[in-house]
Order: structure tokens, then sequence, then C-alpha cells
């Protein structure tokens, strides 16, 4: 019986694929973000420095953090779907209309975002 991260979500991606695109985004963020932040701290001579460029790392960090809250998102909106479709045998995804309404309501969120 296969464990799920096998299965194909979309296109040729595997879910185990996603799961990896969250998790390396994540490392490659938390690198680019040290790195700015070492660049952007000799700048740092006065007050008036830092209420400049304080926001723009702030901004950087909340468009981060946005982005991978996005893909975990969608990874659990997979695995819900796979484990329901493991349990369900009428072959639909086996999730409440509720449930359909909020998948709906994220992906249009996530429209107007980009």
């Amino acid at each position: 019986m296969s464990n799920g991260l096998d299965n194909v979500v979309f296109g040729k991606k595997k879910f185990s694929d996603l799961l990896e695109e969250i998790y390396d985004n994540q490392k490659k963020k938390e690198k680019q973000i040290s790195i700015l932040i070492s660049e952007l701290k000799p700048l740092v001579q006065s007050i008036g420095d830092a209420t400049l460029i304080v926001p723009l790392i702030k901004e950087y960090l909340e468009i981060s953090v946005k982005n991978d809250e996005q893909l975990i998102k969608m990874a659990t909106i997979i695995q819900r779907i796979m484990n329901n479709n493991v349990n369900n045998t009428d072959g639909g995804f086996g999730i409440s209309e509720e449930e359909k309404q909020q998948l709906l309501a994220e992906i249009d969120k996530f429209k107007t975002e980009e």
C-alpha cells in the first residue's frame, strides 16, 4: 500500500515533490533573509536609516511567510483528499460542501494576492 507521497497531485508533481519544495523554499528564504539582514546592517547608522530599511525587511518577510502558508495549505488540502480517497469508495473527494466552499475561498484569496 502506498503512503501517498508518490501520488501525482498535478502535472508531473508528486505530493513528495510538493513537500520537498516547501522545505527547500523555507531553507532558501532563511538563507536569503540572513544575507539580506547582514548586508543591510552596515547601512543602518541612525534611527532614520533604520526607519527606511526595517520596513523593507519586514515586507520581504511577510511575503515569504504568505507564500509558505499557501504551499502548506495546498499540501494540507491534497493530503486530506488523498486520505479521504482511501476511505471513500464512491470516488468523490470525501469533503463536505462547507469544506469545498472554504477551499474555493482560499483559491480565490490566493489568486487576488498574486
